[in-house]
Order: C-alpha cells, then sequence, then structure tokens
C-alpha cells in the first residue's frame, strides 16, 4: 500500500476508505466470467476517476474495496458511478443475470463506507487537546 500523498496548488490530502456493497437479494451471482468482468469493470472505473485501489475482493454476492481518493470527488458519486455502471454493464453484457434482476436493479441500495487511514480518533483528539491547551475557551468546538 501506497503512503504518498496527493499535492493540488494548495491542498495535500490522502482521503482512504473501506467500502461494501452487496448484489440485491445478496444472490450469489458475482461467479466464474461475472466476478472477472465485475472487477475488471471496478480496476476500469477507478483509473477514469482517479481512485487508486488499495486492495479489493469481489465476493460471490458483495464487493469488499479499499480505495484512495481525490478530494474533488465525494463517496456517494464514487459510489454511484461504481455500481452504475457496474450494473448496467455486466446486464448488458451476462443476458442471464435478467432472469434474476428484471427490475434492472443489480445491486442492492445502500453500501457501507469506513474511513481508513495511519491516524486514530484519538489521535486527533489528542492533538487537539494539546492546542486546546494554548487557547482560551471561546476557541474550541467543545459543547460542555
Amino acid at each position: 500500500m501506497t503512503q504518498e500523498y496527493r499535492k493540488g496548488h494548495h491542498t495535500v490530502t490522502r482521503l482512504t476508505v473501506h467500502i461494501v456493497f452487496a448484489t440485491k437479494y445478496r444472490y450469489q451471482v458475482l461467479e466464474g466470467d461475472i466476478q472477472k468482468r465485475c472487477r475488471s469493470l471496478l480496476i476500469q472505473i477507478c483509473e477514469v476517476e482517479g481512485i487508486e485501489i488499495l486492495k479489493g475482493v469481489v465476493s460471490k454476492d458483495h464487493v469488499h474495496i479499499h480505495i484512495e481518493y481525490p478530494p474533488t470527488k465525494s463517496l456517494s458519486d464514487i459510489l454511484k458511478r461504481m455500481k452504475g455502471r457496474t450494473s448496467r454493464l455486466l446486464q448488458q453484457e451476462y443476458p442471464s443475470l435478467g432472469k434474476r434482476y428484471w427490475g434492472k436493479h443489480f445491486w442492492a441500495g445502500g453500501y457501507g463506507a469506513w474511513s481508513t487511514g495511519n491516524i486514530t480518533d484519538e489521535m486527533v483528539n489528542d492533538y487537539l487537546e494539546h492546542h486546546r491547551s494554548d487557547m482560551d475557551d471561546n476557541s474550541n468546538f467543545m459543547l460542555e
């Protein structure tokens, strides 16, 4: 896994997230050629969108993917592109999926997303507490 930061004109970022999304009704249709094609489509989508895949797994009924993404992208837009494009193309290329997904909805409606990285909540809170001691009481966001 790379630890390099994205650098813009006025920004330095490293936004990483672990995402999980499942097939509708958790049907186990991501097998064989469909599984391979889903994986290759996700790789292509990420390349086009400037997203780095740190690690990922396409299971029989869901996808786990750990990505690093640019600050210009929102997580909801990333998922919309991943799920929308793979759904459309997989159903076009594999007509047998139409028997299961007659409503054209291949993926379940939601997703799970967890931010990742090399810093914990505790580390951030300790850092903020250190800076808080240098300020007056009107400068912090803590509601007490």
